[in-house]
């Protein structure tokens, strides 16, 4: 649907908006066999809610307290009262699901403008990003930027350390192999095996952690990820800005101590 709707409109480029797990590579799918100038806007996680001082998150938390209803040990108004809270905004799924996981390897892919991959979806910095991809669109549009040059190997590659960083979903793996594979680019699972063997987890969200995507927005999204390994980048991969990888993260906000 993507490629046939970019291929059919006259478009100089265009703003490509996804949100829940398969909309993303798809939306990429389609604008790199168009390979008319393309950036990727998602619409942000959920912001967490609250039962009685614990936070609550869609996703995990809806199985785990499934789980305690089923064993009695909370009851059917209780678990009507948490249900309500399990998803409290608009937005993708707060925890590092398959959502979660393709905005950060998109941003790391390069197809999305900086900072982009973690903004909740009701934070106004998600509406300031958005009005930002929709002027670097109009430059895309003029220096002829398109996805074939932005996806390349090396990029993916990229992204599939993200993947390893984040600890992201397993799902991501079928995802980037489709999306190589409209460009014509076979991903090395070997490769990918080994690359495990030497990139560590630094981000601790749910489902294999503690945090929620909120926490990892105010701890400075992707670029706190991606500083700590920029020897294991590709720092010479080109992005939407027009600029490279390794410029991007130089010019990122300073860093500052956390968990």
């Amino acid at each position: 649907d993507t490629e046939e709707m970019v291929r059919a409109q006259p478009c100089d480029a265009v703003v490509l908006i996804g949100g829940c797990d398969k909309t993303v590579p798809a939306l990429l799918m389609g604008a790199a066999s168009a390979n008319v100038p393309a950036i990727m806007l998602v619409t942000g996680p959920m912001i967490t809610g609250d039962h009685h001082g614990e936070r609550l998150g869609a996703c995990t938390d809806c199985r785990r307290v499934w789980a305690k209803f089923r064993a009695s040990e909370i009851d059917e108004r209780e678990i009507g009262e948490i249900n309500a809270k399990l998803a409290p905004s608009a937005g993708t799924c707060m925890v590092m699901g398959t959502a979660s996981t393709m905005a950060l390897c998109t941003e790391a892919l390069g197809m999305m403008l900086p900072g982009g991959a973690c903004p909740p979806a009701v934070m106004a910095e998600r509406m300031r990003h958005a009005e930002a991809s929709g002027a670097r669109a109009v430059g895309l549009a003029k220096e002829k930027l398109t996805p074939d040059r932005i996806m390349t190997p090396a990029a993916f590659e990229n992204a599939l350390t993200t993947l390893l960083a984040v600890g992201g979903s397993t799902n991501a793996i079928v995802h980037l192999t489709a999306m190589a594979g409209r460009l014509g680019i076979k991903l090395d699972l070997d490769g990918f095996d080994r690359m495990g063997r030497k990139v560590p987890v630094l981000v601790d969200l749910k489902p294999t952690g503690v945090g929620y995507m909120e926490d990892l927005y105010k701890a400075g999204g992707l670029a706190e990820i991606l500083k700590p390994i920029k020897g294991l980048m590709n720092l010479d991969a080109l992005t939407v800005t027009g600029r490279t990888l390794g410029e991007e993260l130089a010019d990122s906000p300073p860093s500052f101590p956390q968990q």
